[in-house]
């Protein structure tokens, strides 16, 4: 069998669904289980409902879920026609009522919690995965929506929900199993998950990558393919170089790096599962299906270019910490990173001098407090507006001297961090945000000019 999952783009839209439905067909004899994102743009609008709901807007927020009301019941109607659509047109106005109840009780309150927060947006997924499968059975294929709440088993961390996988596996046993035995197409949303006691939570934006994964690994699929709107990973993002050249085959380890460092094609957490279960994943376009897309495994042929492809992070604030007296105490590292721990900020780099400690985190609201914390134990500023680069490839390992490559090319850079060593097979640096498309342009020019015809198109 297969898992396959559709991003929101690919199910945004009445045309796209039908190219999904396309799709499906085409893979029936693998035994495919079905997992969707939210409608595009879905999933934002219902947070933004939520928080106009928290802070007493109550006719703001039924104003949107009207919107979101009419967008649904347009797509399945254009998709299933009056006589079939009668039947859905229920289901879906249950769930729609279910939400503006939930509005006006937040409204009345006036506060929104990460529980309810989550409740809010697992709407998206729920909606979208019962059109899907009402369009599959309208082209005879025999699909049953799967609630995905009854599957993806989660602690109650609200918004951030880790997997309870020995409980998942056992679920996806007793629920998807028997329909793929009984040659049916399971349907169900991705993201979306609950607590043992069946309180609604999510895994994080972007969680319905991880969602197929995590059903890919349990269920142990042959292949776990991601449905996107391009045909594949590239180079670079081809927003900040038209040069960018797609990636046929590339590792769990060089995927896993340029999704954390900012690959959008891909969720950070979604080659985890799979690389314990060594089950290849593959990133398609379902607006071009006819493409072979990006193949990540575990072992890929030996490439003639170091790296494989440049990602990049925006929207990171540097976080400098300096203590000339109390660096090198003992527990003072330690200190630091609890700070940071108590805060719920993760840190992407980390790089220490005699004197100082210099981080990088994501640029949001809760710096200030951290700060404020970290002022206790030093001396500390932060500044936004940088990004990270990172090159990646395993061929890094191999090769002396890149760095210096590196480097002289972006001489007149300001470069404010370096990091390489903490990962064999990337070189990371932070820069100003402004200069990013230059220093892209200028590195993917000088090692992705003559490309290895094995490993890209």
């Amino acid at each position: 069998m297969i898992v396959m999952k559709f991003g929101g783009t690919s199910v945004g839209d009445g045309e796209s669904i039908k190219r999904v439905v396309k799709i499906v067909g085409d893979r029936l004899q693998l035994k495919p289980v079905v997992v969707v994102s939210a409608m595009a743009r879905v999933t934002d609008q219902l947070l933004t409902l939520g928080r106009a709901a928290g802070a007493g807007e109550r006719d703001e927020a039924l104003n949107i879920s009207r919107s979101l009301r009419e967008r649904h019941y347009n797509t399945a109607g254009e998709l299933l026609g009056t006589a079939l659509f009668s039947g859905l047109h229920g289901d879906l106005g249950a769930d729609f009522e279910a939400l503006d109840e939930l509005i006006r009780g937040i409204s009345a309150v006036g506060e929104l919690t990460p529980r309810t927060s989550d409740h809010i947006a697992s709407f998206g997924e729920i909606l979208s995965s019962k059109i899907v499968c009402a369009a599959l059975c309208a082209h005879h294929i025999d699909a049953e929506v799967v609630d995905a709440r009854q599957c993806i088993v989660t602690d109650n961390t609200f918004t951030r929900a880790t997997p309870l996988w020995d409980e998942i596996n056992r679920q996806l046993g007793v629920r998807i199993q028997p329909l793929l035995d009984a040659g049916r197409v399971p349907v169900m949303g991705g993201f979306v998950g609950a607590t043992k006691t069946g309180i609604t939570t999510t895994i994080g934006r972007g969680g319905s990558d991880f969602s197929a994964a995590i059903v890919g690994s349990g269920l142990g699929a042959q292949r776990i393919e991601i449905w996107t709107d391009v045909d594949g990973m590239m180079t670079t993002d081809p927003n900040l170089c038209g040069d960018a050249r797609r990636i046929k085959v590339i590792s769990f380890d060089e995927a896993a790096e340029l999704a954390y460092f900012g690959a959008k094609v891909l969720h950070p957490a979604t080659v985890l599962p799979a690389i314990q279960k060594n089950i290849p994943v593959q990133v398609l376009n379902s607006r071009n299906p006819a493409c072979e897309g990006t193949l990540i495994t575990a072992r890929t042929p030996r490439c003639k270019n170091v790296f494989k492809a440049i990602a990049v992070k925006k929207g990171i604030t540097i976080v400098d910490v300096t203590a000339p007296r109390m660096l090198l105490a003992h527990g003072f590292l330690r200190a630091i990173f609890e700070a940071f721990d108590r805060h719920r900020v993760p840190v992407d780099v980390v790089s220490t001098s005699e004197v100082s400690v210099s981080l990088t985190v994501d640029s949001n609201e809760s710096i200030p407090a951290l700060a404020a914390d970290l002022a206790k134990l030093a001396d500390v500023k932060y500044e936004g507006r940088k990004a990270i680069v990172c090159l990646v490839g395993e061929n890094l390992r191999q090769v002396p001297g890149i760095a210096g490559r590196v480097f002289s090319e972006l001489s007149d850079v300001n470069i404010r961090m370096i990091s390489q060593g903490a990962s064999e097979i990337n070189l990371t640096f932070v820069i100003e945000e402004d200069a990013v498309p230059g220093v892209v342009q200028r590195l993917h020019k000088a090692f992705f000019s003559d490309l290895d015809p094995a490993v890209f198109d």
